[in-house]
């Protein structure tokens, strides 16, 4: 058994634990969410345990206080198949009155929905949980914090080792834990199975309705070569029409994005809104991301070898790979990861932006002095935009970058950060 290595969540769930009586711990599959909880839940019922789920669901429906019946935290693994255990796990809640009594894990949103009567405020709060940041699997120094960036250091340090041919092999990897540590034939064929997974069973999973894999395949295809665009479903149905001897229509499409969603395959990027100094239209759409990098390699086909022949697609996919750490870092210090473009074309790959209103801009740039110095003036060309009568200022501006020696910063204080240098 592979030995437990510590997730930034950890510290997480711990004070989410003292704050409420439950915790919902949501993600993707294996991105290590039962491992994650067992390391603190006292006792453990697995929902979907081969021997027991028949018996597990009915019980739920009969008297689903039983299940519930143990040492405290007690972990409810994909309590998903049984929703009753939603309203059931809140009563317990309500009538033991104490905190951290429930850990609950899914890999995706109960199909029925009608059998939860309460939202579960004031006695739940929610855990977000990715595959791993590159820190977590021990592949970022960890020299640069994002915590520490927002007071505007006058100076960082950090080394970073990996080249292009390293990068290729963490993008096509991704970040599930499972896959840390192996040979990289093994460690490649993961995400492969993950993407196998999704397309054969898993999306059917998430609404109850069987849908066609071949138009599945393609979707995700379509999604992955459009990493970071605001892509509509119209786009996304003309894409996959081409080559589709059927109709399809926008409802179609929308109805399988969002069973992606569901089992957080993908998650979209927010637009973020500032005041502006000028009257300049904010493009309000979000962005779209796969939840990992190597969701959208295996999607494409391609592997390492690949992606050192093709460098616009794999700037595409670091980028993807810099938006999973940089959400993973920016939640653990109560930060939100955004998008900022405007109907000028200027545009931000990333605003991390926190509950006191402070907020970091950061471009993502693969590396080489050209595509730095384009990110530094896309960031400039913001700050000026930006009305700081109404609002702060940034608190600091960053080019995360991949190819890289060193983190430093520049006379214009402008941080340059390789992303194997970076953690929260």
């Amino acid at each position: 058994m592979k030995e437990y290595r510590p997730r930034i969540v950890d510290e997480m769930l711990k004070d989410k634990l003292e704050a409420k009586g439950a915790v919902l711990i949501e993600g993707p599959k294996w991105c290590g969410k039962t491992t994650t909880a067992l390391q603190v839940a006292a006792s453990v019922l697995r929902m979907d345990e081969p021997s027991r789920r028949d018996a597990n669901i009915q019980m739920s429906e009969i008297e689903p206080e039983r299940l519930l019946e143990g040492d405290t935290p007690r972990l409810i693994d994909e309590w998903q198949i049984a929703p009753k255990l939603w309203d059931a796990a809140r009563y317990e809640v309500d009538i033991r009155g104490e905190e951290g009594q429930f850990i609950l894990t899914g890999s995706a949103v109960p199909v029925d929905s009608e059998d939860i009567t309460h939202s579960g405020t004031g006695r739940f709060t929610w855990l977000m949980m990715r595959p791993m940041s590159l820190y977590e699997s021990g592949e970022s120094s960890g020299e640069v914090s994002l915590k520490d960036l927002f007071n505007k250091p006058d100076k960082i340090t950090g080394i970073s080792e990996h080249n292009i041919d390293d990068l290729t092999f963490l993008i096509c990897r991704g970040g599930w834990p499972h896959a840390i540590g192996m040979k990289e034939k093994a460690a490649l064929s993961q995400a492969e199975d993950y993407y196998d997974a999704v397309v054969k069973s898993d999306i059917n999973r998430a609404d109850g309705v069987n849908k066609n894999p071949e138009r599945v395949k393609r979707l995700m295809r379509s999604f992955a070569r459009n990493q970071g665009a605001q892509i509509g479903y119209t786009t996304l149905r003309d894409d996959i029409q081409a080559n589709d001897t059927g109709s399809l229509n926008e409802d179609t499409v929308a109805s399988y994005v969002n069973a992606l969603k569901k089992i957080f395959v993908i998650e979209d990027m927010p637009a973020w809104n500032p005041n502006l100094r000028s009257k300049t239209s904010i493009r309000s759409a979000d962005t779209r991301y796969y939840i990992d990098p190597s969701i959208a390699t295996a999607a494409l086909g391609i592997g390492p070898n690949d992606l050192v022949n093709d460098l616009n697609t794999m700037g595409l996919l670091f980028e993807t790979l810099c938006v999973r750490d940089l959400r993973v870092y920016a939640e653990s210090i109560g930060g939100d990861v955004l998008h900022y473009r405007d109907k000028s074309g200027l545009e931000c790959d990333t605003v991390i932006h926190l509950r006191n209103g402070s907020y970091g801009l950061a471009e993502i740039k693969l590396g080489g002095q050209k595509l730095i110095e384009e990110g530094v003036c896309n960031l400039k060309a913001l700050e000026k935009k930006i009305d700081t009568s109404k609002m702060p200022g940034p608190s600091f501006m960053m080019i995360v970058v991949g190819i890289g020696d060193f983190a430093y910063r520049r006379e214009d204080v402008i941080y340059i950060v390789p992303i194997g240098c970076l953690k929260h």
